[in-house]
C-alpha cells in the first residue's frame, strides 16, 4: 500500500470530504484502529503529500509493508488534541451523564414513594366519604367523592408514567456501563485494549506493587494475512489471545495493537513472569492451525516476546520502551523466544 492508493477518492467534490475518505481509506488498509492518535496521524500525512512525513511513510510502506504502532510512534506525530485528553474529556462527560441519571433515579424514587403514599391517603379519604355520604349532606360528599376519584386516577396514571421513567433510567445506566466497558475493549480479541492496560498500569503503580511488563508480537504476521487473507489473521490473533489469557490466568492480558499483546504481571517476579510467559510461547508453537474451508495446514505460528522489571515510579513508556527493545533484541535472535531483564 502506498501513500498514492490512500488518496485515490471516487466522485466527491468537496476537499473536506476527500480527506477524510482519504484517511478512511488509509487507516483500513494499513489495519489500524480509528482511534484519535491513528487518525491525526493519518492527518498529518494526507493533507500535505510532500511533507517530510508523507516521505517517510512513502520510504516504509514500499513494497506492501503496513506500518505498526511502533513505526507511527518512532515518526512523532503527536494529535492537535492529544487521545488521553479527549479520552479524559469524553470519561468525564460519561462519568457526569452517569451522576445525573443516577441523581434522576434517585429522585424518581422519591416521587414514586411520595405519590404511592398520598394515593394511599386519597383512597382512604374516598371509602371514608363514602361511608358517611348520606342524608341532606349526601349531595356535598357525592362531589367529594367524585373529586377524590378524579385525583386518584390522576396519582394511578403518575406512577405509571414514574415506574416507567424509572426502569428508563435504569436502562440508560446500563448501557453507559457498558459503553465504558466496550471503550476498554478490543472488538476482535475481547480483550482489555491498550486504553485498559495504560490505566490498570497507572493504578497498580500507584500502589506500589511490583510489577512486570511483557510485549508480545506474533512472528510474521503479515506473511499469514498476505498468503490467507485477514479473515484467517484474525482467527490467529483470536486464538493467541485465548492462549494467552489462559495461560497468564490471574495476570491483565491486553491487545496493545495490531499483532502485538502486552500483560501485566502484578506482585510477581521476573523470573517467575519469565516462565509463565515462555510457558505461554511454547504452547501457541505447539499449536497447528489448519485453514476451515480446505483442511490445509496452516503451519506453525509463533511469537516473539520481551519482559521487563518495572522500577518504582517508573512511567508507562519508561518501561513499555524498554521491554520493547527486549522483543527486538528477540526477533533478532531467531524469533519464537522470550528476553527478560
Amino acid at each position: 500500500m502506498t501513500v498514492a492508493r490512500a488518496a485515490r477518492v471516487a466522485g466527491v467534490d468537496d476537499p473536506a470530504w476527500q480527506l477524510y475518505e482519504r484517511i478512511g481509506t488509509f487507516l483500513f488498509d494499513q489495519r489500524l484502529e480509528p482511534d484519535p492518535a491513528n487518525f491525526a496521524f493519518a492527518w498529518h500525512l494526507l493533507h500535505d503529500s510532500d511533507s517530510p512525513l508523507a516521505r517517510a511513510v512513502a520510504a516504509l510502506t514500499d513494497g506492501g509493508v503496513r506500518l505498526t504502532k511502533r513505526d507511527i510512534e518512532s515518526l512523532g506525530v503527536d494529535s492537535p488534541a492529544s487521545a488521553r485528553s479527549v479520552r479524559e474529556k469524553a470519561d468525564g462527560l460519561v462519568a457526569q451523564t452517569q451522576m445525573q441519571v443516577e441523581g434522576f433515579q434517585d429522585m424518581v424514587q422519591v416521587m414514586r414513594a411520595e405519590t404511592a403514599g398520598f394515593g394511599r391517603d386519597l383512597a382512604a379519604s374516598a371509602d371514608a366519604i363514602r361511608r358517611y355520604g348520606t342524608g341532606s349532606e349526601g349531595a356535598l360528599f357525592d362531589e367529594l367523592s367524585r373529586v377524590t376519584a378524579t385525583m386518584l386516577e390522576r396519582v394511578h396514571s403518575a406512577e405509571s408514567r414514574l415506574e416507567n421513567a424509572t426502569r428508563e433510567a435504569t436502562e440508560l445506566r446500563d448501557k453507559l456501563e457498558e459503553a465504558r466497558d466496550n471503550a476498554r475493549r478490543d472488538p476482535l480479541t475481547e480483550l482489555p485494549n491498550r486504553r485498559a492496560f495504560e490505566e490498570a498500569y497507572a493504578e497498580l503503580a500507584a500502589t506500589g506493587a511490583g510489577l512486570c511488563v511483557a510485549l508480545c508480537d506474533v512472528d510474521h504476521f503479515k506473511a499469514v494475512n498476505d498468503r490467507f487473507g485477514h479473515a484467517v489473521g484474525d482467527r490467529v490473533l483470536k486464538t493467541i489471545a485465548e492462549t494467552l489469557k489462559a495461560s497468564c490466568a490471574g495476570h491483565l492480558v491486553a491487545r496493545y495493537g495490531g499483532e502485538e499483546f502486552a500483560i501485566l504481571f502484578a506482585d510477581t517476579a521476573l523470573e517467575s513472569a519469565r516462565v509463565t510467559l515462555d510457558n505461554a510461547r511454547a504452547t501457541v508453537a505447539a499449536k497447528r492451525y489448519r485453514l476451515r474451508v480446505t483442511d490445509a495446514p496452516l503451519g506453525g505460528i509463533t511469537f516473539s516476546a520481551g519482559l521487563t522489571f518495572v522500577a518504582e515510579g517508573e512511567p508507562l513508556a519508561t518501561s513499555v520502551g524498554r521491554a520493547d527493545r527486549l522483543l527486538y533484541a528477540a526477533k533478532k535472535d531467531g524469533r519464537n523466544c522470550v528476553h527478560a531483564s
